[in-house]
């Protein structure tokens, strides 16, 4: 009787569709098609790893080629930059900030500390701003370099920034023709000298003044052969008017101002801010080889320094359309590069000298404000605790 009912019992559960029992064939079937498809995503893993490290291996192909050519443009930030929102200070409160810190020669990491210091506490916004942000530009990584042609930095600053205007090939102030001409009236002005005192005075005293006369040419081919600066000096100073030596003032005044400017967004420390021989003050800033002749640049550095470098020559073309003072910052530039990390090749240092001078232009005319505010504070003679709150400062 039992087993009757046991029958009909697996009977009634066999033909519900609620409680069917897949039979072992389907359970086979199930465990081989689970078993292809976990082979399968095993193998296009494989394959894709695969493709991964060849692609790696052959973008270290590459990158070591075109480091033997001479051709690479290294990243200058290994990381990519972050937004960050800037702090609205005024002036005021950014010179308070700012003036207990010592601006001397000899304390470098001391100076970049507190400055690190007071961008984390958002009482700074713009000090090395250009390693995380992008000061206000349109790139987000203003100094990351890359090739530039010159075509390129032509059509990318509305043909205000090329090779002339930059100062390559520019006229000096005092030619060759000056100094000609010079000598010719020196020479026949005391030949004129001469001849009068020894018609006009008494003999012995008229012989005296025409033999001093006489010495005069020499002194100043003397002078003009072993020191010509002092000539040319000499000639600049007769031929300038009022309005020239004003206009001389305002382009010297740019070109260390964009050098401040850029110096600062992009982390270097001050070395020296004193006043020249026009009365114009100068920045110069601390270097991370300073006083190790031997130490190499990395590519980072040689990519701050180059934009540092260029800033003062993209300046004056800005007013001026054509530079005059960066012939000293060339002569240094290339010093760098001669002292980087990474072997520079002849067209890799031209890609680099433009792309600088295209960050730079980049970073001014982002801040033009800014600028002219510090321009303003250079003209004036101010400290650096004031400069620093002309480029912080919101009023």
């Amino acid at each position: 009787m039992y087993k009757i009912y046991a029958a009909a019992a697996l009977s009634f559960l066999a033909s519900s569709d609620a409680f069917t029992v897949p039979s072992s064939s389907s359970r086979i079937i199930s465990r081989k098609t689970f078993a292809n498809s976990s082979m399968l995503r095993m193998s296009a893993d494989d394959e894709v790893e695969k493709l991964r490290a060849a692609a790696a291996k052959a973008r270290e192909e590459a990158q070591a080629l075109e480091k033997a050519m001479g051709k690479e443009v290294t990243t200058a930030t290994a990381t990519q930059p972050v937004k960050k929102e800037i702090p609205v200070l005024s002036a005021d409160d950014v010179k308070s900030t700012v003036t207990s810190i010592n601006f001397e020669a000899g304390n470098a990491e001391e100076q970049a500390s507190s400055l690190d210091s007071l961008v984390e506490d958002s009482k700074l916004g713009l000090w090395k701003a250009a390693l995380t942000t992008s000061v206000n530009t349109n790139s987000p990584a203003p100094i990351r370099p890359f090739p530039v042609s010159l075509n390129f930095l032509e059509q990318r600053t509305g043909g205000k920034i090329t090779s002339q205007s930059l100062g390559v090939g520019a006229k000096e102030d005092v030619s060759l023709d000056d100094f000609k001409y010079a000598t010719l009236g020196v020479t026949l002005g005391c030949s004129v000298l001469g001849v009068l005192a020894l018609a006009f005075l008494p003999p012995n005293i008229g012989a005296t003044i025409c033999y001093l006369v006489a010495l005069i040419p020499i002194l100043f081919l003397a002078v003009g052969s072993t020191a010509p600066g002092i000539i040319a000096g000499a000639i600049k100073g007769v031929k300038e008017t009022k309005e020239d030596q004003l206009a001389q003032e305002d382009r010297v005044c740019r070109h260390e101002a964009a050098h401040f400017l850029c110096g600062y967004v992009c982390g270097l420390p001050i070395k020296s801010y004193s006043v020249n021989d026009l009365g114009v003050p100068c920045v110069e800033f601390y270097t991370s080889g300073e006083g190790n002749i031997a130490r190499e640049y990395s590519p980072e550095e040689v990519a701050i320094m180059s934009v540092v470098a260029m800033s003062g020559s993209v300046a004056e073309a800005l007013q001026f359309e054509e530079a005059k003072g960066g012939q000293n910052d060339l002569i240094e530039l290339n010093g760098i590069f001669s002292r980087s990390s990474e072997f520079m090749g002849a067209e890799k240092q031209q890609d680099m000298t433009r792309w600088g001078a295209y960050a730079a232009y980049q970073i001014i005319t982002a801040n033009k404000d800014k600028f002219e505010k510090l321009v303003d504070a250079f003209k004036q003679k101010k400290p650096v605790a004031e400069c620093i709150a002309a480029i912080e400062g919101s009023s």
